[in-house]
């Protein structure tokens, strides 16, 4: 189900909270009122004012996400997520499609943390759990991957990452929702990609 936090206590980065006002483009002010709106920064004098190397309540983001969705619609909650890999921190072993689909569940990992400590460890590679993840399987003898993801995060968007992604290896990669499965648009707790190149 879309928009609502797994559990209470997580938190997102600075830097990846910004993807939402990045991907605003030429709308970005409307995308720093959402965000001050929902109680992440706060708007003074016109300005946003906001800690790019802080931590924010996941649910606050959340809401920014579904007022958008709400009042602007889908094509946005897209380039907002297209934009998460300019802005967050990923792992820096990916080289090709294979490792960029792997890796967004690291980097999910990687830029939220429960009670103050991330859950992605890097120095043992332990993964915590919280907040859902994004799946990989690879389809053998086809060029198409799997990926299965539940999450908090509106569909849209996460295609959205998802794309931006596989893109940065082969600009001509494609991501559909498979709407033959389940979808947290419909209540569902995940929704499938398909990702061919």
């Amino acid at each position: 189900m879309q928009f609502k936090a797994f559990e209470e206590g997580i938190e997102v980065n600075g830097q990846t909270v910004y993807a939402f006002v990045h991907g605003m483009g030429a709308f970005r002010s409307l995308g720093e009122q959402y965000m001050s709106a929902s109680g992440i920064g706060r708007m003074k004098n016109g300005a946003w004012l906001f800690d790019y190397d802080g931590w924010y309540p996941q649910q606050a983001w959340l809401d920014a996400f579904a007022a958008i969705a709400r009042e602007v619609g889908d094509g946005i909650l897209y380039k907002i997520g297209y934009a998460i890999p300019c802005n967050a921190e990923f792992p820096p072993w990916i080289t090709d499609i294979h490792s960029a689909v792997k890796a967004i569940n690291i980097a999910y990992h990687m830029n939220h943390r429960k009670n103050g400590g991330r859950l992605y460890n890097a120095q043992n590679g332990t993964l915590h759990e919280g907040i859902g993840h994004y799946g990989y399987e690879r389809v053998p003898g086809k060029d198409l991957i799997v990926s299965v993801s539940g999450n908090p995060y509106p569909c849209v968007f996460d295609r959205g990452i998802i794309t931006a992604m596989v893109q940065q290896y082969d600009i001509k990669a494609m991501v559909i929702h498979d709407d033959s499965k389940p979808c947290r648009r419909n209540g569902a707790e995940t929704c499938t990609y398909l990702v061919s190149w």
